[in-house]
């Protein structure tokens, strides 16, 4: 997989296009009404100050998104101003709690800009609106344009958030990937304790879960840290001996960071963690003094071939001298350039480039974000943290809103046992709405039947929480119910469901590496969102042998139990160097009516 970086790449990301460049370049959409002060008569504008980078116009709004552009906010009418908040609470149902205002800025995106007096006006109608919806206004940066004027023109953008009710913060997931040594842990250590580093690896001892790890130095399992902001856009973290629901409480955006493991020899619980856990985002880190070395490569293929959109972050900088860091930036640079991987590296320096990344990172698949920082030092620290606090979410409330009126279904990715609990799992609805006291069913056990039980409890993020939506992961308690009957890999579904299980199903696979040939016979580990689970393969579609870079459509049998699994679904699969990937295309199903729901209630089981 190291030395084949297009090929491993090949297919699984589109070919870049577009730039980096567009300062002030947001995904445009007004509300309906649109509009923003008087048109402006001249045509066209200059950057001032030599910013050829800064163009005269901006994408034109288009009807969805979280972007608004308004010329100017100067003295409106009563009737102005409550169409203006009718306008803004759609932008922030859009952003899913947050907004993008571009003052200064035509409906067309031409870059008019404001003077002074009438920016200062304009802004303080836009915190009377935000005051009317219960959201804070952050002023992100100021840019001034020449629009032909004797007077400095500027415009300014703002971000909008509105301070959370009824928990429903905004939430992104980042998975953090990277080589052993490379400093995952103690950066998210840093970021969520709000302390830097003593260079002896003090910042980590907070994240580990396991004693080895600790006397290791070394991440062997999956744990999960938060990162807040309110809606002022300021961090919030476990820095002022705040509990997780303190943050919880304070934040209107949370950061969940997966940190997953660097060595290889963990390498199927890193992969558990990319397809189960459904990360909006991916951290790869990079020692600056090492490079690309070791597991780095093979996690940036991961990334890929799962289609998760990452950033880049290159840590230790303080140990480095500057040229060194530079080769290294010059090594991911050249990687991220090449035929498979396509992407467009956007290096980050200063605030301005961070809140243009963030924008640039949501809206196209090509950008890639590259930050250099030190946790030790903190420098650039805060760039990271403005872009984290700008990233806006992958799906809109549209998609959110289809996938909650879908019927329930929550897949199972831990289990444990908590004393005066009972027995709880963990994982991720991904579709429908759960609540407190719901009755579902969960499987398929190993002869692939489904059991009743109830939903007793629900925590996210460590508080308590009556609703689940589809998109949120949680822990659910289900109380006395036997933890033995329970596995990763199981689903909890509305018992209207009437859910299909499979032991036989075929995919269309590329071979991305394998030594050999791949032959009828073969066994692989499969991975399918949360199942994880040999296979064998049964039969290659019109060819007897497949070879590295081949295509074909492939059937495999799991070889202990059936599982739940879903046509379309993104699979990864290996077997020491071996590795593809593919996606399922069709399922022999065993439906419940052939197998029936377990009826007979053992020990510890709740019926309806």
């Amino acid at each position: 997989m190291d030395s084949r970086v297009s090929e491993l790449f090949g297919g699984c990301c589109r070919p870049a296009g577009g730039g980096a460049g567009g300062a002030l370049r947001g995904r445009g959409g007004p509300a309906p009404g649109g509009g923003g002060g008087s048109k402006a008569k001249k045509k066209n504008g200059r950057s001032r100050g030599g910013k050829a980078n800064n163009p005269p116009y901006l994408p034109p709004e288009a009807e969805d998104g979280n972007i608004e552009y308004k010329l100017k906010l100067v003295n409106p009418s009563q009737y102005r101003f409550e169409h203006l908040v009718t306008q803004m609470k759609w932008r922030l149902q859009e952003g899913r709690g947050e907004a993008v205002y571009q003052i200064g800025v035509e409906d067309n995106g031409l870059l008019v800009g404001l003077s002074e007096e009438e920016m200062r006006a304009s802004l303080k109608t836009l915190r009377r609106m935000a005051e009317k919806v219960g959201a804070d206004i952050t002023v992100l940066r100021e840019r001034e344009v020449d629009y032909d004027s004797d007077v400095p023109r500027k415009i300014t953008e703002v971000l909008v958030r509105k301070v959370p009710d009824n928990q429903q913060f905004l939430d992104l997931r980042v998975a953090v990937l990277g080589n052993v040594d490379s400093g995952k842990s103690t950066l998210l250590g840093v970021l969520t304790q709000g302390e830097l580093d003593n260079g002896r690896g003090r910042a980590r001892l907070n994240l580990f879960r396991h004693l080895h790890e600790i006397q290791s130095g070394r991440t062997s399992s999956i744990s999960f840290e938060i990162l807040g902001f309110n809606s002022k856009g300021e961090v919030v973290n476990y820095s002022d001996s705040r509990t997780a629901e303190e943050i919880c409480e304070s934040s209107s955006k949370m950061i969940t960071f997966i940190d997953l493991a660097g060595h290889h020899k963990y390498l199927k619980t890193t992969i558990f963690g990319l397809t189960s856990y459904c990360p909006d985002f991916a951290m790869l880190v990079v020692s600056a003094n090492t490079g690309i070395a070791g597991t780095t490569r093979e996690h940036l293929g991961l990334a890929m071939a799962l289609k998760v959109p990452f950033f880049i972050v290159i840590s230790k900088v303080d140990l480095c001298s500057k040229a060194t860091v530079e080769r290294t930036v010059k090594q991911l640079e050249r990687i991220l350039k090449q035929p498979g991987c396509n992407k467009l590296p956007l290096l980050v320096n200063s605030d301005d480039d961070a809140v243009t990344a963030a924008q640039q990172f949501a809206q196209s698949p090509n950008i890639t974000p590259i930050f250099t920082l030190s946790s030790v030092s903190g420098e650039n620290l805060d760039l990271l943290k403005v872009f984290l606090n700008i990233l806006p979410p992958l799906t809109n409330s549209k998609e959110q809103e289809e996938l909650m009126q879908q019927l329930t279904e929550f897949q199972v990715d831990e289990i444990y046992t908590v004393p005066e609990v009972g027995t709880v799992v963990g994982g991720t609805l991904s579709s429908g709405i759960c609540r407190e006291g719901e009755n579902l069913v969960v499987g398929p056990t190993d002869d692939g039947k489904f059991l009743r039980l109830k939903v007793c409890s629900i925590q996210r993020n460590r508080s308590a929480c009556r609703v689940l939506r589809a998109g949120q992961a949680a822990t659910l308690a289900l109380g006395p119910f036997d933890r033995s009957l329970l596995r990763k890999g199981m689903v909890m579904v509305s018992p209207e469901m009437n859910p299909t299980i499979c032991s036989v199903f075929e995919a269309e696979i590329v071979l991305l590496f394998h030594a050999t040939t791949f032959r009828k016979g073969f066994q692989v580990t499969v991975h399918v969102g949360n199942v994880r689970q040999t296979a064998i393969v049964e039969k290659i579609h019109g060819k007897d042998k497949l070879r590295t870079g081949e295509k074909a459509v492939v059937r495999f049998r799991f070889i202990k139990h059936p599982e739940y699994l879903k046509i379309g679904a993104k699979l990864l699969f290996r077997e020491g160097v071996t590795k593809g990937i593919g996606h399922v295309t069709d399922l022999q199903a065993i439906t419940t009516k052939e197998n029936g729901l377990e009826e007979s209630l053992g020990p510890g089981q709740l019926s309806f």
